[in-house]
């Protein structure tokens, strides 16, 4: 018994060891990836830029709220210089995933209410403390107590339903909108979506090298060039942009806290929360590796810090983004673990955040051909989730809590639709729905009656 001791200390410190040095090997070739600036990797970052959406939130509330040019135009430069700042901060000091950070779209409806009752310096503030309060419980490690979150039974769930949350935006620019608006399901509006999705499907699947890897790319080009062609894109609005541009500071007024405002915006800064943790879960799935303590408390905290600065220069939110961790299934990044492309393309966020005409360019890209990129990364998603949910064990209850968290997030926005206030904002987002319904159902039905069952047999034992 006395050499017992010593030998396990010994194995523990080897496979510590070994540990170590497997991480650091890891680590040693993604830096050597990063110093790697290709034509391909500039292409691929490119690609990130385009497939993102983070010129498409702003542009879409500016225009709902009605801004004028000089407010609109600094919402713009305000997202992207901070979407470009924390994702290059994100890629090589905090998460240190392939992930592209940009504004959360379950803000985009309260910004637009807020905007439209003149409100903005509240809805400001409100990000403002929201964020202040969740960089704090990063900082003091108290979220890592989420760690529970990343069973795969939990992170499957989430996974899955930020494809379904994707998927209802998608179709609607897919479609060009809804039944009723002008251009919908039009011959042409559907030609463009359509060529475009297959093009993204077909070199994704049967492409080899370049073409493979830059399918997003090259359906957005051909799809953009299509548009043209039929006379749905129109860029002539570009002219009237300014060249260089600056965001102000505070530009819709001071601080001012309001209540009912705040609490609503800090329940939509759960749901940026959970999305984040769903995202970071999948790239990790992708690259075949294991989500760390340290990425999610330092990734979290980068989300903050960046979404507190983002307010006080007129945008909103920051967080990473589902989309383009879907291209990582479909380019080399994936297997090769390279942070390359993100890189380059947080750097291409900063310079547009300084160049407004450039901005405008990329806002003015045709709905379908949007939706025909996003309907395929929000279908890989959707897969990567079913794969995750694979990995947990089969018996009838967890069939019973991934059936009814699946039901509850998909069916449950839609049943309660007609709620308001920050009910309307919970039960709106089907992220955020399925997460609770996800966690509080694995609590209950798996999680309880095995603690009890395991007290039950230790009283047993203990009896004889």
């Amino acid at each position: 018994m006395a050499n017992e001791k010593p030998s396990t200390q010994t194995q523990t410190h080897g496979d510590a060891a070994t540990r170590k040095k497997t991480e650091t090997s890891v680590a040693e070739a993604g830096s050597s990836a990063e110093k790697k600036v290709t034509p391909k990797n500039a292409l691929l970052g490119l690609q990130h830029v385009l497939v993102s959406n983070v010129w498409l939130d702003p542009v879409f509330v500016a225009g709902a709220i009605g801004l004028p040019l000089a407010l609109s135009s600094n919402m713009v430069n305000a997202i992207f210089i901070v979407s470009g700042l924390v994702t290059l901060i994100q890629a090589t000091k905090l998460v240190r995933l392939p992930i592209v950070q940009g504004p959360s779209a379950a803000f985009d409806a309260l910004m637009i209410a807020a905007g439209t009752a003149g409100s903005l310096a509240a809805a400001g503030t409100s990000i403002f403390i929201s964020s202040l309060i969740f960089l704090v419980l990063c900082l003091t490690r108290v979220i890592e107590k989420l760690r529970f979150l990343f069973a795969p039974i939990v992170s499957g769930v989430i996974i899955f339903l930020v494809g379904v949350s994707l998927s209802g935006f998608t179709l609607s620019e897919f479609l060009g909108g809804a039944p009723g608006d002008n251009g919908f399901a039009d011959p042409k509006t559907l030609a463009v979506s359509i060529i475009t999705c297959v093009l993204v499907v077909v070199l994704s699947q049967f492409g080899k090298g370049m073409v493979k890897a830059l399918s997003y790319l090259i359906a957005l080009v051909v799809g953009t060039a299509l548009s043209l062609a039929f006379g749905m894109a129109d860029f002539s609005a570009v002219a009237s942009k300014p060249w260089l541009g600056l965001p102000k500071f505070m530009p819709y007024g001071g601080f001012d806290f309001n209540a009912a405002i705040f609490v609503p915006f800090f329940i939509a800064y759960l749901v940026a929360i959970m999305e984040a943790l769903g995202v970071y879960q999948a790239a990790t799935e992708i690259q075949g590796t294991k989500l760390q303590d340290r990425q999610v408390r330092y990734g979290l905290a980068g989300e903050a810090a960046g979404s507190a600065i983002s307010s006080l220069i007129g945008g909103f939110t920051t967080t990473a983004y589902p989309q383009n961790v879907a291209l990582l299934k479909v380019t080399d990044e994936g297997k090769t673990r390279t942070r390359v492309p993100v890189i380059i393309a947080g750097v291409v966020f900063v310079v547009l955040g300084f160049i407004p005409k450039a901005g405008a360019v990329l806002s003015l890209i045709p709905s379908p051909v949007i939706g025909g990129i996003f309907l395929p990364a929000a279908a890989s998603l959707i897969s990567t989730g079913f794969n995750t949910l694979r990995k947990v064990e089969s018996d009838d209850r967890t069939q019973v809590v991934i059936g009814l968290s699946l039901l509850l997030g998909i069916a449950l926005p839609n049943a309660l639709s007609g709620l308001e206030g920050g009910a309307h904002v919970f039960f709106s987002n089907s992220i955020l729905v399925g997460a609770f319904s996800v966690v509080i159902l694995k609590a209950l039905i798996i999680d309880l009656p095995n603690f009890i069952a395991r007290h039950a047999d230790e009283r047993t034992k203990q009896a004889e």
